[in-house]
């Protein structure tokens, strides 16, 4: 389920709700774009960046044309407990975007498969969007923030780039993400 949950920087909870409508709103003000898309054809799960591309064909050229996006990928992490090297990768790749950053471009993600979570640090808020297959989201240049694909990671995303060099990201050294619920923590049974 997408889910929106706003918390001081101390990880306290001011607003948690899953109503599309309302993730927006709540997101719009600060210039971060939130939309739901639905695929112009079936894809096959596991499908390959050429056929993930062809089923959402005319909302990346609509994003694409909007944004002077110049580079459009897919990207795909999912478990392969075969390879024992993978868990080691995976926490590799999931450390990477787990410390504040930002960047010099927009940060435009759509989620075709499974999950991540988006932290906006807005001002003295945290804005924890956690994002799943069907999900655009849309960070403007220049906003603090990270990425949290949780313990066992498993999605794929399309991907915009306004320069060709892709993710560049500008860390800020600011600690917040350590006093944030992490994605699992997030979706974690309430007991």
């Amino acid at each position: 389920m997408t889910v929106l949950q706003i918390m001081s920087e101390s990880g306290a909870t001011v607003l948690r709700t899953g109503d599309a409508a309302r993730i927006g709103e709540e997101l719009a003000p600060h210039g971060v774009r939130f939309e739901r898309w639905t695929a112009g054809r079936e894809l096959a799960p596991g499908a390959g960046s050429d056929e993930v591309l062809a089923a959402y064909r005319e909302e990346v050229e609509r994003i694409r044309e909007s944004g002077g996006f110049t580079l459009i990928d897919v990207v795909r992490m999912r478990p392969d407990d075969a390879d024992p090297a993978w868990p080691q990768a995976a926490r590799a790749a999931r450390e990477k975007f787990l410390n504040e950053h930002r960047h010099d471009e927009d940060e435009v993600r759509f989620f075709v498969e499974g999950r991540g979570c988006f932290y906006l640090h807005l001002r003295d808020r945290v804005y924890a969007v956690v994002c799943e297959a069907g999900d655009l989201l849309s960070v403007p240049t220049g906003t603090r923030h990270w990425f949290d694909m949780g313990e066992r990671p498993e999605f794929c995303a399309i991907r915009f780039f306004q320069e060709e060099d892709g993710w560049v990201g500008d860390f800020t050294g600011d600690p917040i993400a350590s006093a944030i619920p992490s994605l699992d923590e997030l979706l974690a049974p309430v007991s």
